[in-house]
């Protein structure tokens, strides 16, 4: 049915797909599509009511719960962690009813904290006055965070201005598409978003599929609480992006270059929009842009607030209008993606490297770093650091040099790093020193890369808490599609929370067995991930955590 209704949705092309008429209907309500716009928007499409309407019931922004929310605050880890989020709401009580308060997960404020949305844009760290201000109409919403390399600047370069950067790409654009990709595939760019597949292999399997229509997608969607370098990367970096997403498009021979920004980014849209009216105006937009027939465009898709869009196929699911439902592969995207199109989708910071890789060749690229894990990585430190902020290091360098050298140690003491997002690896303190950034030690250690954010677990807060915030947003945002995710996840929350709440003590060997049925029998990497950080929890905190435990059995 999903086959049909991707047809269905694809009839009218990307400009007017489904789930941007159902945001916009958001917007001009109250909160929520009426049923009765959504029943109209599912004649327009083919579709049948239910599908529309279960699409719609999915997002935060949209769901029928959404309707009269004013404020939304910051429920990520990190803020978590912080302690800021309770004082917060506190003080939004005095403005706001209970019911007109809403939440976010997670706003990008990772290095300041007490961060909240109030009619369209993001505020943190603010003080009596900067708050009281925001509410007459006069507050600032600008936040300030160090951005620093070590060693070779990729990402963090200094951008040399729009006629530099269309010069170099009319020059490749005047090349054979087949020699730009062998640049990309020499570079041996690894996916940065967190599952490390080779960006150029990802361009020559879709260049192999011979279509009338395909697609490059910018995973912008980052949802990781305690991760901001897409962020960054989308405020002060968008020409980058834009141009990685040019080139592949140029590689695999694909007309769309489609841009999914999360809703909780809304300072993103205009800067992005205002790049790409900078590519149109150098004439590297529209029909037949480098005289040999290569014919290029981009669309933004605002997301609507849901953290498994951020996984490939979900998110394809989510521009068609369909709830983002993780897909079974094969086909894999880049033989029936978006519309049933060939498509690739790539992270914000993977595409961003690409301008590099075309000003000084893929050899250049490919020397940084290690042998197996090549390049630059963004890492993004939160507010528990002397200096919060997004630092750029060679993939190779280590975790001590990140911490102490760029982050300047930590404000306070701090038990463990929650580093790579809520599926990355809980990571104690003790051993910052036998780790590096890069794929291959964090996974010899039993810890995962991912998206590189750290978000500090001071020693002041129960390791128990943490799990339990843990898993309930691992059940909140699990899309449901495979029963191991849907069931187990909210299972362990509740088992969690019943022994962080009362005397109930958890049987080891069924905790055992439901991370073991998470991890093998999940669809994709949202429940087949979660139990990561747990078992490291488990592992490293074994003393703190005992007590909520034991090894005789109970009827749960």
């Amino acid at each position: 049915m999903s086959k049909n209704l991707s047809d269905l949705t694809g009839r009218k092309g990307i400009q007017e797909n489904l789930f941007s008429k159902i945001g916009e209907l958001s917007i001009q309500g109250d909160g929520s599509p009426s049923l009765d716009e959504l029943d109209r928007l599912a004649s327009e499409f083919l579709v049948g009511k239910a599908n529309v309407y279960g699409t719609a019931s999915f997002y935060d922004f949209l769901k029928p719960e959404n309707k009269g929310k004013k404020v939304y605050v910051c429920n990520g880890s990190a803020c978590l962690c912080a302690g800021t989020q309770e004082g917060l709401i506190s003080d939004l009580k005095d403005k706001f009813k209970d019911e007109e308060i809403g939440h976010m997960t997670c706003l990008g404020r990772c290095h300041e904290n007490g961060a909240f949305h109030y009619d369209g844009k993001n505020y943190s760290a603010l003080d009596k006055n900067g708050f009281e201000a925001v509410f007459d109409g006069a507050g600032s919403n600008q936040d300030d965070y160090n951005v620093r390399s070590l060693g070779v600047p990729v990402l963090t370069a200094q951008f040399e201005g729009m006629e530099e950067l269309a010069g170099i790409l009319k020059a490749e654009l005047n090349r054979d598409s087949a020699d730009v990709l062998d640049e990309v595939k020499a570079a041996g760019v690894r996916g940065r978003g967190g599952a490390g597949f080779p960006m150029g292999l990802k361009w020559e399997f879709a260049r192999k599929n011979e279509s009338d229509l395909k697609f490059i997608i910018c995973n912008a969607d980052e949802g990781d609480p305690g991760a901001y370098s897409d962020r960054y990367l989308l405020e002060q970096r968008p020409h980058a992006v834009l141009f990685g997403m040019i080139i592949a498009g140029y590689s695999m021979k694909a007309e769309w270059g489609v841009l999914y920004i999360r809703a909780e980014y809304p300072e993103a849209f205009p800067i992005v929009e205002s790049a790409i009216e900078d590519f149109r105006s150098s004439g590297l937009l529209g029909e037949n842009i480098n005289g040999k027939g290569f014919n290029f465009d981009f669309k933004i898709v605002p997301g609507q607030g849901s953290y498994i869009c951020g996984e490939e196929t979900a998110l394809i699911s989510s521009i068609e209008g369909q709830r983002p439902e993780v897909r079974v592969r094969p086909p894999f995207p880049a033989q029936k993606g978006l519309f049933n199109k060939p498509t690739i989708v790539n992270n914000v910071e993977t595409l961003a490297t690409v301008p590099y890789i075309m000003r000084h060749g893929g050899a250049a690229y490919e020397a940084l770093g290690t042998s197996k894990s090549n390049g630059t990585k963004l890492v993004c430190l939160d507010s528990y650091f002397n200096n919060p902020g997004v630092y750029e290091v060679e993939m190779g360098t280590t975790l001590r040099e990140v911490i102490d050298d760029l982050g300047g140690g930590f404000k306070e003491p701090v038990k463990a790093m929650h580093i790579g997002g809520p599926l990355g690896g809980i990571v104690p303190v003790s051993m910052i020193d036998e780790l590096t950034v890069d794929f291959e030690t964090f996974a010899e250690k039993g810890f995962m890369l991912g998206h590189a954010s750290i978000v500090s677990i001071p020693e002041s807060f129960s390791m128990m808490t943490y799990l339990v915030e843990l898993m309930d947003f691992a059940a909140f945002e699990s899309c449901g599609k495979c029963f191991p995710c849907r069931l187990g996840t909210k299972r362990a929350h509740e088992m969690l929370d019943k022994a962080n709440t009362s005397s109930y003590r958890i049987d080891t060997e069924l905790f055992d067995d439901l991370l073991h049925t998470l991890q093998i029998g999940s669809l994709c990497a949202h429940g087949g991930g979660i139990p990561l950080p747990v078992r490291n929890a488990l592992q490293y905190f074994q003393e703190e955590l005992e007590p909520y435990f034991t090894k005789e059995v109970t009827h749960v």
